[in-house]
């Protein structure tokens, strides 16, 4: 397991964490957490409580959304919220190539892009969230407050 945090992908993801708060840690589990749900299984936590990072394209300039595990992304609220009229969900190449984490990893942070954030207001009804952290067997916990400092994210309710 320890082998992970070695991980090229996991090490920057730390390092953002640490540069933000040197309490942060990343939790190696025992358990995959691929899927929000795998994930609040193997936290033994609410699937709400599991932070999804997912990438969109809005006319040409990608974004990543911080989503409840146990919600949906509205493209009409973040539509609105943009102001663009064409906002879709980034592909697997395209997560890759803005965030450098695989689709099942994507962290909220340690991108190697520029990215704005949108953190979903839903998450802040949770003590703590759980967040990737750049491999699918890898989170970090953390408060609503600091996961919106951390990603410097504009809170909005972006959910169905």
């Amino acid at each position: 397991m320890s082998e992970l945090l070695n991980k090229e992908t996991v090490k920057r993801v730390e390092k953002s964490l640490k540069e933000f708060d040197n309490n942060l840690k990343v939790i190696v589990l025992d358990e995959t957490a691929r899927t929000a749900k795998d994930a609040a299984s193997s936290l033994k936590c609410e699937l709400g409580a599991i932070v999804k990072s997912l990438v969109f394209k809005a006319e040409g300039e990608f974004l990543v959304c911080l989503v409840s595990g146990d919600k949906r992304c509205s493209l009409n609220k973040l539509k609105k919220i943009l102001n663009k009229k064409d906002v879709a969900m980034a592909n697997a190449n395209e997560v890759k190539d803005h965030t450098g984490f695989s689709i099942g990893g994507v962290a909220p942070t340690g991108y190697l892009k520029k990215l704005n954030t949108i953190v979903d207001k839903s998450l802040s009804r949770f003590n703590y969230v759980y967040g990737a952290a750049g491999h699918p067997d890898c989170v970090f916990k953390i408060t609503f407050s600091e996961l919106v400092k951390l990603t410097s994210g504009k809170e909005a309710e972006i959910t169905e």
